[in-house]
């Protein structure tokens, strides 16, 4: 699908960044999000406990409660907590007013570094330089990856968003589809306009964006099966969230429907529709190494002053899945979703 120096990129950004943190000192199985009071000793699992100053982060996000994708950049995060010696503090909001409200809650109690989701620059970025002028080093993780320079943030740490739509624009193309419906689940947020913008660079066939609330299953659902009802030429439907994205590839197939699926990231169901091929395939950004990344980091610039990334974006993705190669990533996925 990619030509092979894309591929080379890809591949050695993702697992140098991968050795890189191993490198740095082993990791431990999964953490509570508030990791025991102390230095030294073993972390949760077993692996070894940063012998450093006790620090506390605290990581934001745009994600309402109980958000699976969220969840597996939770645990990438309290896994990197549990080996920095780290204090962890989560919380998130699907509302922008009120994650710009955690911003200041985090600044008002003086953590020693906030990682955040910046999914609304416009409305975020001025709260994220205030934290920056009060002295807590910020990096930004998963949204705003266009950005997150002008916020004062020492690195981002994600999915480049459009190449991502790129992606999926190509991988049509390769399915040999002709219309593509693009699915976002909330307005107002960049990087699903990404992922439709990027699609729309590189396939070769028409684009249709919609609009359908994703914290609403059923009424997603609906919106765009009758969308398909009402154009009947669309043969591809990209959603931009696996719960979404599951949701239409069995209404499509209880439906008898012909139309190719794809999505973004991982929930448990999704494993199963790539496997029988009913979701075409999705496209991962690894989201625990998000959430790995954002706290580890913090700890090496609190440590040493070391910052990655050199006022570049980190890329975490995007990677391709589907049939050819899910069976061989099931292991590690379903150990990030528990």
């Amino acid at each position: 699908m990619f030509g092979p120096n894309k591929r080379r990129v890809l591949i050695g950004v993702v697992t140098g960044l991968a050795l890189f943190t191993a490198a740095c000192s082993s990791t431990g199985g999964s953490a509570a999000n508030s990791t025991p009071e102390g230095s030294g000793g073993a972390a949760a699992g077993g692996g070894a406990v940063a012998d450093t100053p006790r620090y506390t982060f605290a990581m934001i996000s745009h994600a309402p409660a109980g958000d699976a994708f969220f969840d597996v950049i939770q645990k990438g995060a309290t896994d990197a907590s549990a080996k920095d010696n780290v204090e962890f503090k989560y919380s998130g909001s699907g509302s922008i007013p009120e994650q710009a409200n955690l911003i200041q809650n985090a600044i008002d109690s003086k953590v020693d570094g906030i990682a955040v989701s910046m999914p609304d620059p416009a409305a975020l970025a001025p709260q994220i330089q205030k934290a920056v002028d009060a002295g807590i080093p910020v990096v930004v993780y998963n949204a705003g990856d266009r950005d997150w320079q002008s916020s004062g943030a020492l690195a981002f740490y994600g999915e480049p968003e459009v190449l991502a739509g790129e992606f999926a624009g190509t991988k049509l193309n390769e399915l040999g589809s002709k219309k593509a419906l693009c699915v976002l689940q909330a307005q107002g947020q960049v990087q699903l306009e990404d992922r439709c913008q990027g699609l729309t660079n590189t396939f070769s066939g028409t684009v249709e964006k919609l609009y359908a609330e994703g914290t609403d299953i059923p009424g997603y659902t609906s919106t765009v099966t009758s969308k398909l009802q009402q154009d009947p030429s669309i043969d591809a439907i990209v959603t931009l969230g696996p719960g979404p994205g599951v949701a239409v590839a069995n209404a499509v197939k209880e439906a008898g429907g012909k139309q190719k699926v794809a999505t973004y990231a991982f929930n448990p169901d999704v494993i199963p529709l790539l496997q029988s091929g009913d979701i075409a395939f999705t496209i991962d950004q690894q989201p625990w190494l998000q959430g790995y990344l954002a706290i580890d980091s913090l700890w090496w610039y609190k440590y040493n002053n070391s910052v990655v990334g050199a006022q570049q974006s980190v890329p975490t993705g995007p990677v391709v899945i589907d049939k050819s190669n899910i069976d061989a990533l099931v292991p590690f996925i379903e150990q990030n979703l528990r």
